[in-house]
């Protein structure tokens, strides 16, 4: 499994544990803007009221995505995950309500019939994907779960990392091709880290500042829907 190597290689070195503690206050920022663009995403394409949404997320990690969702509204009974690594997925199931359905494993071994969801959630997942062969038949599995008139929500990097080889960046010409029919609303969100983390020891005010530049946002939020 070579994405589970690379991740145990990242928390073997130990490097940047502590990189996206909420005790950060760029961590807290971005986290707060990325909430308002993804708001603002679900109130103008979601057919259904949020707590009615049925939802997958791909590589839930810890399971704080999860739990934000839920705290935004979402019904946690229709909340499902899935996590490949067995130390993340325990964590998140001590950390999500027991209605909160988990699956650990490989998501391309998922049980799940075509349509069964309206969202199919991934956050900074495709980065971690370094063979295209392996991306592709993952979107090509969470497009069919997707019912019609639902969407992929999308969530990821777009710019190579150089001192991450293990990464690399997701540019929206990827993404359209690796949903090639779908209508895709994109934004680009997130102050670059390297910068917001040196801003923010001059004040957090200084983070605000410089997202409202886009040229400096370096990830991809995208709605990426599934015709009816």
């Amino acid at each position: 499994m070579a994405v589970a190597e690379r991740y145990a290689r990242r928390a073997a070195s130990g490097i940047g544990a502590d990189l996206y503690s909420p005790l950060r206050p760029e961590v807290t920022l971005a986290r707060q803007q990325r909430q308002r663009a993804m708001l603002e995403l679900l109130s103008r394409h979601a057919a259904l009221p949020l707590d009615q949404l049925r939802v997958l997320e791909v590589g839930c990690g810890s399971g704080s995505n999860l739990l934000e969702l839920a705290s935004l509204g979402f019904d946690a009974s229709r909340l499902v995950g899935n996590e490949l690594l067995p130390e993340r997925a325990a964590t998140a199931r001590g950390q999500l309500p027991a209605t909160t359905v988990l699956h650990e494993g490989d998501a391309l071994a998922l049980p799940f019939a075509d349509g069964s969801f309206d969202l199919v959630y991934q956050s900074t997942v495709f980065s971690s994907l370094l063979d295209n062969v392996f991306q592709q038949r993952l979107a090509d599995a969470m497009w069919r779960w997707v019912a019609p008139g639902g969407a992929v929500l999308w969530y990821d990097f777009t710019y190579d990392n150089p001192r991450n080889p293990d990464v690399r960046g997701v540019p929206l010409a990827r993404v359209r091709a690796l949903f090639p029919g779908a209508r895709i609303d994109a934004r680009r969100v997130t102050l670059a880290p390297p910068i917001s983390r040196r801003a923010a020891r001059i004040h957090p005010s200084v983070c605000q500042a410089l997202s409202a530049l886009p040229w400096l946002r370096t990830h991809l939020l995208c709605w990426i829907g599934k015709p009816r």
